[in-house]
């Protein structure tokens, strides 16, 4: 007597092509994302918690969790202090990081341009250079760049604070891998047929197809340079109008620390970079969907 194959149940023709669901891991991974959402806000939450307190709140205990109703008046606090000027510090900030930004996104787009598309005699041993560059720390450099700041006279200026970041051999390095895979050599080659010269097919050709690249960098360098502590504080310590990183320092020095005062500094500055980030971030994903329907 032969065995017969057991007869497998036939599938639904709706059930045909559709990709098995992992029902169980969904929970898992939304939780823990709400989690790390949650562990990433909370110093931004503590910050405005303090920032709304009053003195008695702020050195209570258990500490308070719940904001209070004090922020205006904290506010108000550090924008009228007379020994810190820090609606002024927000302007210069604002100054420092727009002129930076705008500088990286063309010298490192057009740098990037260059080592990725065009020909030149040592092309390649200079990007070693560039790239040698990252591996040395900021803080070698500190003493002769405030001597070279002295020679030329802008020390204690805002353009000692610009003018060493006006290119990043990041942003350089980050612009040439990018090109090298979005923009063609065949649509180069095409344009300079057409007669198009090298600044034309870059502002042209090139600087569309990179907008993705150019979001990422630009959103990157602004938070870095309105975050920038160490040069700003050599530089403008002790003038009448710093950063608004030298004027959180301000308010945090002396022998007795208003935590209440600091803190509402800390998010009156935070808020133009939370802004920017909502706005770049949908910009970035834009322009991302855009290249991949292009592709």
């Amino acid at each position: 007597m032969t065995a017969t194959a057991p007869r497998l149940k036939p599938r639904r023709r709706a059930e045909i092509g559709r990709a098995p669901q992992d029902t169980g891991g969904n929970w898992r991974t939304y939780l823990a994302l709400v989690a790390v959402l949650a562990l990433s806000a909370f110093p931004l939450y503590w910050m405005f918690v303090i920032a709304t307190s009053t003195d008695e709140a702020v050195s209570s205990i258990p500490p308070t969790v719940v904001p209070g109703g004090e922020f205006m008046n904290n506010l108000r606090e550090v924008f009228t202090l007379q020994q810190v000027y820090f609606a002024a510090s927000l302007i210069n900030s604002f100054i420092v990081a727009f002129v930076v930004t705008a500088s990286t996104l063309f010298f490192c787009s057009l740098a990037g341009f260059a080592f990725a598309k065009l020909r030149f005699p040592g092309r390649d041993k200079l990007m070693i250079v560039v790239i040698l560059t990252l591996t040395v720390p900021n803080q070698l450099g500190i003493v002769a760049l405030y001597i070279l700041m002295g020679k030329l006279g802008w020390n204690g200026t805002l353009l000692s604070v610009i003018a060493p970041f006006l290119v990043s051999a990041f942003g350089v390095f980050y612009m040439r891998q990018f090109i090298m895979h979005a923009v063609p050599d065949e649509l180069i080659e095409s344009a300079r047929m057409d007669g198009a010269l090298t600044m034309r097919v870059y502002w042209s050709i090139v600087l569309p197809a990179i907008r993705p690249a150019l979001a990422v960098l630009g959103l990157l360098t602004f938070v870095a340079t309105w975050n920038e502590f160490q040069w700003p504080l050599i530089q403008l310590n002790g003038t009448e109008f710093p950063t608004s990183m030298v004027a959180l320092s301000d308010l945090a020095s002396g022998n007795y620390v208003i935590y209440r005062r600091v803190l509402a500094g800390a998010f009156a500055a935070t808020v133009p970079l939370l802004v920017l980030l909502v706005l770049g971030g949908r910009q970035i994903v834009r322009g991302i969907m855009e290249g991949a329907v292009k592709s």
